[in-house]
């Protein structure tokens, strides 16, 4: 295989980044905004160019020092998309998404992966996620999205991550979506060997009754307290487990704790969970205190997972096996019609004119709801004329790397809970 060399913007504390290496790409340069992440970068490969910092600023790192790389690869921020958060998508500081596709144009690489949570792949961004694929193919780039689940992947965990591939169009005929390899364990066969390190006399009988993938690690952010394993709905699940999901033990369960009793999860055991250390290639060591260690694997990008799709993109980019029509390889995501006929229209719409183009039926209270979800990521114009009023889509709300957007001033104002 050819020597490939990547970019990673947002790279956290190194899930993706793993995954990248073993696919065979060399970073090129790491970008992390939280201090404690780039630590572990920093300490797991000390070789590494790993700069700290906001990555949308330029005395950071320069964009045009590194136009010579095959893949830009990230997992930009995800409360924007957050089934769990607001849902402010391009009105959110920390959205850098669009601003990502932005950075393609400029670096020019053969190839993007861009990973976020499932909520991206819900109807509320639809119309954002045309924006982003339109926007790719004028820059050259096929492009495809994808929600893929971690355990698909040998990882003991579901973690739905929705994916993004772009590949330059003289590339793109040799990609496809890796093939599932289904983790065959359980949660209890996955930590048995962690649960029983301190000879915990239940291990056993944990391991027994752990059966099961576990639900999705959530690493939560600086803005809540200390580490958790997730809201009500998790914490059930992982009481069906036989695990503890009210915080994050310091040790696991030793000599003097009963047959059974129900064990919280140490750090370790949940990086597991998230496909590192069970095997050589996977070691990992995170640097910090518990919660900040915690935070850095529950936010990570599980690394084998990160592995399957960075080689399927390498096996492109070395135009391995056979080309194919890149139409077939494409997944089905709902698009925005309403937003479709509002960008292909030369002038503004009336609601009329509007759900006639886009093929559907809506009525005007449904009409109206659509519309103000579009808003919330795009520049809509109203005018009111004789045949009712009429729209026209004016702009998109996101930030792309403008010098006078207010992202840098809301940025500035929270980047010490921004995580």
């Amino acid at each position: 295989m050819a020597d490939l060399t990547a970019v990673e913007i947002c790279a956290g504390a190194g899930g993706q980044s793993l995954g990248l290496e073993l696919a065979g790409f060399e970073h090129a340069l790491a970008v992390e905004l939280d201090e404690n992440a780039v630590n572990t970068l920093k300490k797991n490969r000390p070789d590494w160019d790993v700069r700290h910092g906001d990555v949308a600023d330029e005395g950071v790192w320069n964009p045009k020092k590194f136009s010579d790389i095959d893949l830009l690869a990230g997992g930009v921020p995800c409360p924007p998309f957050s089934i769990a958060g607001k849902q402010l998508g391009a009105t959110d500081e920390r959205d850098l998404f669009a601003w990502a596709v932005e950075l393609a144009g400029r670096m020019q690489p053969r190839a993007v992966l861009l990973e976020n949570v499932r909520g991206l792949s819900m109807p509320r961004f639809s119309a954002y996620r045309q924006h982003v694929k339109d926007r790719l193919k004028e820059l050259g780039y096929w492009s495809d999205w994808k929600l893929l689940h971690a355990s698909d992947y040998g990882v003991p965990q579901l973690r739905p991550r929705f994916v993004l591939v772009a590949l330059r169009n003289e590339d793109a005929p040799w990609f496809e979506w890796p093939e599932e390899t289904p983790y065959d364990g359980t949660v209890g066969t996955a930590l048995f060997d962690l649960m029983k390190a301190k000879d915990w006399p239940g291990a056993e009988r944990w391991r027994d009754k752990a059966k099961g993938i576990a639900p999705t690690i959530v690493g939560g952010s600086k803005k809540h307290g200390g580490a958790d394993l997730g809201p009500t709905r998790a914490k059930a699940a992982w009481r069906a487990l036989h695990v503890d999901a009210m915080g994050v033990s310091d040790e696991p369960p030793n000599e003097s704790h009963p047959v059974d009793f129900i064990p919280k999860l140490t750090t370790e055991m949940v990086a597991r969970i998230q496909g590192w250390g069970e095997e050589p290639e996977y070691a990992w060591e995170f640097t910090g205190r518990k919660t900040t260690r915690y935070r850095q694997i529950g936010n990570a990008f599980p690394p084998p997972v990160a592995k399957a799709v960075a080689t399927s993109i390498a096996d492109a980019l070395n135009r391995k096996g056979q080309p194919k029509d890149i139409s077939e390889v494409e997944d089905e995501v709902m698009h925005d019609r309403l937003y479709l006929a509002l960008k292909n229209a030369s002038a503004p719409l009336t609601e009329k004119e509007l759900v006639k183009l886009a093929g559907e039926k809506i009525d005007s209270p449904a009409f109206e709801r659509r519309m103000a979800m579009l808003a919330r990521d795009f520049v809509i114009d109203e005018d009111d004329q004789l045949g009712g009023r009429a729209y026209r889509l004016a702009g998109f709300k996101g930030f792309i790397g403008q010098e006078d957007h207010e992202r840098h001033v809301r940025f500035a104002e929270s980047r010490s809970r921004i995580s």
